[in-house]
């Protein structure tokens, strides 16, 4: 069990350096670096390869130290708010993932397509609230855009990406997510 768990705590630190390392890759691309969602794949990854309660406290770690240590993104509103929407990814990936019969890859895909909705309603509720708080307003346009279609790049990459990923880690059996 010891094994185990140093096992997945090891893996999830490997997820949140990705998490704050990939935005750096991506930022030599400026024209779509934001809309490659690079902080997305490693907490997903990590939902996915590791289990909920992994994925959900990286997600949630990773925007907060990122901006912390590197200003980017700003802490209020952008970081705040992408904390609990990459929470939500992490935490659903792995729970949908978990109870999903097969774990083929139609089975990634489901979970995968779950987690990405869940992640965006949670990412629009938290916004909602913390732009109130400010007296600004988050309207339904503002929500489509940032949820959807400024992340269409993103969305793309993390459909492709991780399914790949998720089957080649399991056949290696380096998966420790039951």
């Amino acid at each position: 069990m010891k094994k185990l768990t140093t096992k997945k705590l090891v893996l999830s630190g490997l997820f949140l350096a990705l998490g704050l390392i990939l935005p750096f890759l991506t930022a030599q691309i400026p024209s779509i670096s934001n809309k490659l969602l690079p902080m997305h794949l490693p907490v997903l990854l990590c939902g996915f390869i590791v289990g909920w309660p992994y994925g959900l406290a990286v997600g949630f770690i990773t925007p907060i130290l990122r901006s912390a240590l590197f200003t980017m993104p700003p802490m209020f509103p952008t970081a705040t708010a992408m904390a609990f929407e990459l929470a939500a990814y992490g935490c659903i990936a792995g729970l949908v993932y978990a109870a999903r019969p097969n774990k083929d890859k139609k089975d990634i895909y489901i979970s995968l397509i779950i987690a990405m909705l869940g992640g965006r309603v949670v990412w629009g509720i938290v916004s909602y609230i913390l732009y109130s708080f400010v007296g600004n307003p988050f309207t339904w346009k503002f929500f489509i855009g940032g949820a959807f279609i400024n992340a269409i790049p993103g969305i793309i990459v993390q459909l492709i990406l991780i399914p790949i990923i998720v089957s080649a880690v399991e056949k290696s059996n380096v998966t420790t997510n039951a």
